[in-house]
């Protein structure tokens, strides 16, 4: 129970973490509706959408390995795998940083989608370029936090890099053109850069906290040393070759709708929709906030206690409360929705522009939901050395996701691309599943977690078609449901709650 204990107390420790960083960087939301055109945010949401694909490509599956390879060499070797794992990540950031500055203009050229000058392309394509190298060169460091069980001094620093975040943004986009206005000393200071309502300061606000979150890893960056070892560090590309390739058919998952819109939605309309989606997206990050807290505790806690005999049957009864948690969750934000939906009302004029896609919020939680079961799922072929299945699930599932984006975008805009996020996921875990159970089987309860499934659709869809999203009915829906979970699960509860007490 210790194993457990300390996977809870980390995931708790992580999601506290996770929940301060993403609920602060959530309430950036309403300032970028309000001082952004709703176009602009659009250009916004896809640029950062094309930011999580190279981000994959950049951390080369480097984190995963980190965790598997402490797990399967000696004590006196661990040094060589967070060598070999930097490396490599250090190579590859060198490598895109002067390709992106060599080629610049035809990056912009290819990514412009509004009537925008081409050199604002350029300036936002080298400003994404350092802050990619930044944020990679981070990946191994922060891993390493992790894999000494240093959820504090991990958490310390991704807290200060929202807090730098958000106060460079408030600055840039609220403060400073006050300031500019009226005396001249910020005159002076801003003259030559700042332009007031521009979306530079966006980047700029996100350059300045990545390079403090790199400033602050120094103590694990200096670790580092040219020590390579050559044929530890084949193994490790080995097996990270399939999570890279499956990372970004993931990501190609996750974000190619947002990739494709301006393409598959020429015109102003496709910049407006998707500026609608990116904004509604943001109300389902309360959700995966839980999904990236639980990941970034069970990770390493997965590897480490995989030698133990009860370890699959601990997997199972994880997954099933987890998907427990979820449900919960979601349908919690989905009774809420009508007090949640002022942070993304931008002004006065474009408030309902944005709530118009309020509708779809109930299938991006869902898709969330199901994006957290996967990863879960996952589990099977990174312990089991099999990461070649992942690269298969991914790139089946980014197949799909192209066709399902193609077909259903131009007619369906942003319901067209969440419904394609939904089928495209539910493929994947089904896949993950039946895979896993003939490669490495887990005793998961699937009738348990179809029933809370079903339970999470049913519940949420009465908050929305039955109740309008009334407030007091949709909390009221939401007690009782709670309520019905205590209720089944109180002998586990109890169970628990005795272990931890000891």
């Amino acid at each position: 129970m210790s194993a457990i204990k300390k996977l809870l107390s980390d995931t708790v420790i992580y999601g506290l973490t996770t929940i301060i960083s993403r609920v602060l960087n959530f309430l950036l939301t309403p300032f970028f509706t309000l001082s952004l055109e709703t176009s602009l945010y659009g250009i916004f949401t896809n640029l950062y959408a094309y930011a999580a694909m190279i981000n994959a490509v950049l951390a080369f599956g480097m984190e995963t390995t980190y965790f598997r390879y402490l797990q399967r060499v000696e004590k006196e070797d661990k040094e060589k795998v967070f060598n070999n794992s930097f490396v490599v990540t250090l190579f590859a950031t060198v490598v895109f940083v002067g390709s992106m500055f060599v080629f610049a203009k035809p990056i912009a050229s290819f990514i412009k989608s509004v009537d925008l000058d081409l050199e604002e392309y350029i300036v936002f394509v080298k400003f994404f370029a350092v802050i990619l190298a930044a944020d990679a060169l981070a990946v191994v460091p922060f891993a390493r936090l992790r894999a000494e069980g240093r959820p504090i001094r991990y958490s310390t620093i991704k807290i200060i890099n929202i807090l730098v975040l958000v106060f460079c943004n408030l600055f840039l986009l609220f403060w400073l053109p006050s300031l500019v206005k009226e005396y001249t000393f910020w005159q002076n200071i801003s003259s030559g850069w700042f332009r007031n309502g521009w979306l530079g300061n966006v980047f700029i606000s996100n350059l300045i906290a990545s390079l403090v979150t790199l400033v602050m890893l120094i103590p694990q960056i200096l670790k580092f040393s040219f020590k390579i070892d050559m044929a530890l560090l084949r193994s490790m590309l080995n097996y990270s070759f399939p999570i890279l390739i499956a990372n970004i058919s993931f990501i190609i998952n996750e974000h190619l709708d947002k990739m494709m819109f301006p393409k598959l939605v020429p015109t102003a309309d496709g910049e407006r929709d998707l500026g609608i989606y990116g904004a509604v997206a943001k109300l389902a990050i309360f959700l995966n906030l839980f999904v990236t807290a639980f990941r970034l505790g069970a990770e390493p806690f997965f590897f480490s206690y995989a030698k133990n005999q009860n370890a699959k049957q601990v997997y199972a009864k994880i997954m099933e409360y987890f998907i427990i948690a979820m449900v919960l969750v979601m349908i919690g934000l989905c009774a809420n929705i009508s007090w949640l939906k002022n942070f993304i009302r931008g002004g006065e004029l474009t408030a309902e522009v944005y709530w118009t896609g309020l509708y779809i919020v109930p299938i991006l939680l869902f898709n969330n939901v199901l994006l957290g079961i996967y990863m879960n799922l996952s589990i099977w072929y990174r312990l089991s050395d099999q990461t070649r299945y992942g690269l298969y699930i991914s790139v089946v599932g980014a197949i799909i996701t192209v066709i399902l984006n193609v077909a259903l975008i131009p007619t369906y805009s942003y319901l067209g691309a969440a419904l394609s996020t939904t089928l495209t996921y539910f493929v994947m875990v089904t896949m993950s599943y039946c895979l896993g159970q003939k490669n490495y089987q887990i005793p998961y309860n699937v009738l348990k977690s179809f029933f809370y499934l079903i339970l999470a659709i049913i519940s949420t869809a009465l908050m929305y078609y039955v109740f309008n999203n009334n407030l007091l009915l949709s909390n009221a829906l939401l007690i009782v449901v709670i309520g019905l979970v205590f209720y089944l699960e109180r002998n586990f509860i109890k169970s628990v709650a005795v272990k931890l007490k000891k």
